[in-house]
């Protein structure tokens, strides 16, 4: 064997090594699994993709989560569900709203003198209203009773003497500075 023989089968053989390694390397990612999208689990779970990620519908409980892949792997985040919110404030408001019922039926009435029947549906300070003739579309106006006749005169009379009185005024005024 010569020199030159064994010193290319030498440099072969320390060229190989590192394309080997490279090879060896390449097939490894290769053969890695890539990161796929989440499992949909049998059909429970319904997947959009949207530009950041995937948008995960849980089909049994209506929960809605946003999944998307960073550089750790496929991480889900529950989405704020307004319904929820909703139904919490409801059920909430619900139980006080029973608590109180329960608390103003226990307490004793503390109105003195309440009756149980109702008020009769007549307001005896109320005015009769002009009431329709028999048989008739006319409606009869109460006429003013005397009291109310002296009290619309006496009234008419002041408002006359301050107006009188008022332009009595004027007119020195004006005479005067002529």
């Amino acid at each position: 064997m010569s020199t030159a023989t064994s010193s290319s089968r030498l440099f072969h053989a320390m060229l190989a090594i590192p394309v080997a390694a490279m090879a060896l390397g390449l097939a490894g990612v290769r053969a890695a699994p890539p990161q796929a999208m989440p499992d949909t689990e049998n059909g429970r779970y319904a997947l959009s993709s949207t530009p950041d990620g995937v948008l995960r519908l849980d089909t049994r409980t209506g929960a809605v989560s946003t999944c998307n892949n960073s550089g750790a792997g496929w991480a889900c985040y529950a989405v704020p569900d307004e319904r929820a919110a909703l139904d919490a404030e409801i059920g909430r408001l619900q139980s006080e709203n029973a608590k109180l019922k329960s608390d103003l039926a226990s307490r004793e009435p503390v109105v003195a003198g309440k009756i149980e029947e109702p008020m009769p549906k007549s307001d005896s300070l109320k005015k009769s209203e002009p009431k329709s003739a028999e048989g008739e579309r006319k409606i009869e106006i109460p006429l003013p009773s005397d009291r109310d006749m002296d009290r619309m005169m006496s009234f008419l009379e002041r408002a006359w003497r301050r107006l009188v009185d008022m332009a009595n005024r004027v007119q020195k005024d004006v005479n005067g500075r002529i």
